[in-house]
């Protein structure tokens, strides 16, 4: 007899892949298309209208790559500034 086995969604990745392919796609294309819609209302130069499709693509590369990070187990690492001391200017300046 078949057992129907059923795999937890968190260890399921061709599942997450294929979701992540259908993302990448969906936003590349569609911020693309606007970036180019855009570059024409805008814009006169080709050069410029290639600049905004490009900037639409990367729009769309970037949100689909946290999309799909946050899918495969969180987000992206945070960006913690640097610590600073909180010393006064003047502190080392007699007269």
């Amino acid at each position: 007899m078949a057992e129907n086995k059923q795999i937890p969604s968190q260890l399921d990745l061709d599942a997450k892949w294929d979701a992540c392919l259908d993302i990448t796609v969906r936003r590349v294309v569609y911020s693309s298309l606007s970036g180019a819609l855009g570059g024409l209302l805008f814009f006169r130069s080709p050069m410029t209208r290639w600049a905004s499709l490009a900037l639409g693509a990367g729009v769309g590369i970037g949100s689909a790559y946290t999309e799909c990070s946050y899918k495969f187990g969180g987000p992206p690492p945070k960006f913690t500034p640097p610590e600073v001391s909180q010393s006064p200017a003047s502190e080392g300046k007699q007269d």
